[in-house]
């Protein structure tokens, strides 16, 4: 299952969905895995690139996580560095 959503805090985020407190999707699919994550600064265009993640198909989305890890390793000690 892969999962996509949009935060200001991903460190807090991430720790949410290990933890099982991320919200009802993720915790039903037990989603606790970061393979793949953008950073910005202006929260519109986050959403609007979020949308356009969502809009793609699954396959879409599978190239995108291989584009950048390949091995879809957990990315978590990674984004907080």
């Amino acid at each position: 299952m892969l999962y996509t959503g949009v935060t200001n805090d991903l460190q807090r985020r991430i720790m949410q969905h290990k933890t099982g407190r991320g919200g009802v999707f993720t915790k039903k699919y037990n989603i606790t895995k970061l393979v793949y994550f953008e950073s910005g600064d202006n929260i519109n265009l986050a959403i609007i690139r979020e949308k356009q993640i969502k809009a793609g198909s699954r396959q879409d989305k599978i190239n995108l996580i291989n584009s950048m890890n390949p091995e879809w390793k957990d990315l978590y000690e990674e984004s907080i560095a």
